[in-house]
């Protein structure tokens, strides 16, 4: 039993591990699972079944696993899982002057429920890095005993029955996405069978413990395409030509025949030009990412020429990230180097870094209020 509880808190620590690990995951990428969508996987590894008559180091052997299942929810999902190859079980006895190992198949189908605790844990359904608490029930087949005649009294003689056992199931395991359909995992499974399934009379039920490495397929997925962020371009209404407004005024107006014009009067002198005294810019960001695209290099574009033609102005670029996903260090480290990328494009095109101020205000504020719109840089130019 103590040996149970050592494997049982072991799988408990790498469930916390990786679900602490899962923490890094800020958002979801544009193309986004949608609940259901059904998986099969192939797994491999080893097994060894408790017995206190012989040293269970000895008695490791592969075993490997097929699997079939669904996601319903982003919490709950099941599985049909068979696994088997073949065991090893042994008899050590000072007192009978036996020391031998003996070999029997078997093969183990059982219905798994699954319960992914990350997402039971966060508000937000998608992460890179999953945890599964593992349960389920089924039957256990074991055949072909490899007899040998010291083993009468702890084997049954000639114990070539086939035996079929109930098989109890409580594991976790750890499912990493490597691609938009596939994922690899580490399955860690305690099960309990009826006595009698390592051949042996323990007037108790056996122990079999397995971990397996795994590859996933998913499919049936249904990925919803998140709609661009809306560029919501701030300029000063000051900044508009006056002739703009006029000229949409008399759009679609019946023009009446002139009359003869006037002589003209004298044309009075033209009017100073007025340069914009401001300017701001919104640059957007992927999620994740902190690289300015290249549908935002045009503001990049505009701001690098608006400070060309006011040499003495300076600007404040400003990073934020959207507080909806991750936590706040990640925000602040994901604002961080949104800022610095802005500064570094302006640079790049020639603007002193002397007249760059560079901030970060990671997801303290959010200046939208769409949340996938704070993945931004907001670029503020003044005189």
């Amino acid at each position: 039993m103590k040996r149970i509880h050592t494997r049982l808190a072991t799988l408990l620590a790498a469930a916390l591990f990786a679900n602490a690990f899962s923490a890094i995951a800020q958002e979801a990428p544009d193309n986004y699972v949608s609940y259901p969508y059904a998986f099969v996987g192939l797994q491999g590894g080893v097994q060894e079944t408790a017995t206190h008559t012989y040293n269970n180091w000895k008695l490791f052997t592969p075993t490997a696993s097929v699997s079939f299942g669904v996601h319903f929810t982003p919490v709950i999902g099941a599985r049909l899982h068979v696994n088997g190859i073949w065991n090893k079980s042994g008899v050590d006895s000072d007192r009978k002057n036996v020391d031998a190992k003996y070999k029997y198949k078997y093969t183990t189908t059982d219905l798994d429920a699954m319960v992914n605790l990350v997402n039971l844990f966060t508000k937000n359904n998608y992460h890179p890095v999953n945890v599964y608490l593992i349960g389920g029930i089924g039957l256990n087949y074991a055949w072909d005993t490899e007899y040998n005649p010291a083993l009468k009294d702890f084997v049954a003689e000639n114990d070539t029955k086939n035996r079929l056992s109930h098989n109890f199931r409580i594991g976790g395991m750890v499912d990493v996405k490597v691609a938009r359909n596939w994922s690899v995992n580490l399955e860690v499974d305690a099960n309990s069978l009826s006595d009698r399934y390592n051949c042996k009379f323990n007037e108790s039920d056996d122990w079999q413990f397995t971990a397996q490495l795994g590859v996933a397929y998913k499919f049936g997925l249904r990925h919803k395409v998140k709609a661009e962020p809306n560029s919501n371009i701030i300029v000063d209404p000051t900044t508009l030509s006056a002739g703009t407004e006029t000229a949409s005024a008399n759009t679609n107006v019946n023009i009446e025949k002139p009359e003869p014009a006037p002589a003209p009067a004298p044309a009075p002198a033209p009017a100073p030009v007025v340069k914009d005294e401001n300017i701001t810019r919104n640059i957007f960001f992927n999620i994740r990412e902190t690289k300015v695209s290249a549908t935002e290099q045009a503001k990049i574009t505009e701001i690098v020429s608006w400070l060309k033609e006011h040499p003495t102005a300076k600007v404040t670029v400003t990073g934020y990230a959207d507080k909806g996903t991750g936590t706040a260090a990640i925000n602040a480290r994901y604002a961080k180097q949104r800022a610095e990328s802005v500064t570094r494009e302006l640079v790049k095109k020639g603007i002193q870094a002397s007249r760059i101020t560079t901030d970060a205000k990671g997801d303290t504020i959010q200046p939208f209020g769409n949340n996938d719109d704070n993945r931004v840089t907001v670029v503020i130019g003044k005189e």
